[in-house]
């Protein structure tokens, strides 16, 4: 049986890599970041160190906005020339109406395609993409992949330790007063993207012990799970985020480990500076 020819589409919010996009031919739908009021297209018009840079020099408002519907219907209508059908994986449906959008695209273009709601975003998006493209690559069917997916989300980890509380602040996360007694008492906010939303799931009073929070996570997980990985992720500190990786290391010397730049979609929210980790347990 010869196998389908299938697109594969996905949004900004997977942090692939150029050659993942290359090999596999990813279709990649950038969100828009709004610098007060003026939008670019992520990854084509702005980077996500750009625009990270000009959240700390530049006074004004800072967002992010999902692809419009007319974008992701101009590449369905194309893709419908091209390919059997498609297959999307999307940032959390919770914290982005992508996926939203993509489907509704889809039917307009009148294109067949298989949605999945990745119920995250960052390394633990990536995964998935990669995930579902090996699935396929193994001569799975759509909905057979769409089902193995399914045990993915609550298996993923995604924990982020904001740099200070401006942002959150700016963005209605937490009031004045709260912004302004934790950083009396130096309280770092612990964040966590599950169940495809942000919750805070601890407040410890230095860097060092948000630090020691993390790496306590990881061991707990590598002792239940299997952990290939750890990815280092940052808001536009590389400094900070090469001694994370390298106490990472320290710790688990055979782990693989990876640095790369936090999603804008939660950094325009967390702040510029913003550190975590994230792993997947397989």
């Amino acid at each position: 049986m010869t196998k389908p020819n299938v697109a594969w589409i996905t949004d900004t919010t997977a942090s692939l890599s150029e050659e993942f996009i290359n090999k596999y031919h990813i279709n990649v739908i950038p969100l828009q970041l709004i610098i007060n009021q003026e939008s670019f297209r992520e990854k084509i018009d702005i980077t996500e160190k750009e625009f990270y840079e000009r959240m700390k020099n530049e006074k004004g408002t800072f967002q992010t906005s999902q692809p419009s519907i007319g974008d992701f219907v101009d590449v369905y209508k194309r893709l419908k020339e091209e390919y059997d059908f498609g297959f999307a994986i999307h940032a959390s449906s919770i914290l982005s109406g992508t996926f939203q959008t993509s489907k509704m695209a889809a039917e307009m273009a009148d294109f067949k395609l298989f949605v999945f709601d990745s119920r995250t975003g960052s390394y633990p998006h990536s995964f998935i993409v990669k995930k579902a493209v090996e699935l396929f690559e193994q001569g799975l069917e759509a909905e057979e992949i769409i089902k193995k997916l399914e045990t993915f989300p609550e298996r993923t980890r995604l924990f982020l330790v904001p740099s200070n509380l401006d942002q959150l602040h700016k963005s209605g996360r937490v009031t004045g007063g709260q912004k302004i007694l934790a950083s009396l008492l130096n309280i770092k906010p612990i964040l966590s993207i599950e169940e495809g939303t942000a919750r805070i799931k601890d407040k410890v009073r230095s860097d060092k012990k948000a630090l020691t929070w993390l790496m306590d996570k990881l061991k707990d997980d590598m002792e239940k799970h299997t952990v290939r990985k750890v990815v280092v992720v940052h808001a536009n500190d590389p400094e900070r985020a090469t001694k994370l990786e390298k106490l990472v290391k320290e710790l688990i010397p055979t782990i693989k480990t990876e640095c790369m730049m936090l999603i804008t979609v939660a950094g325009v929210h967390t702040g510029v500076g913003t550190l975590g980790l994230s792993w997947v347990c397989e």
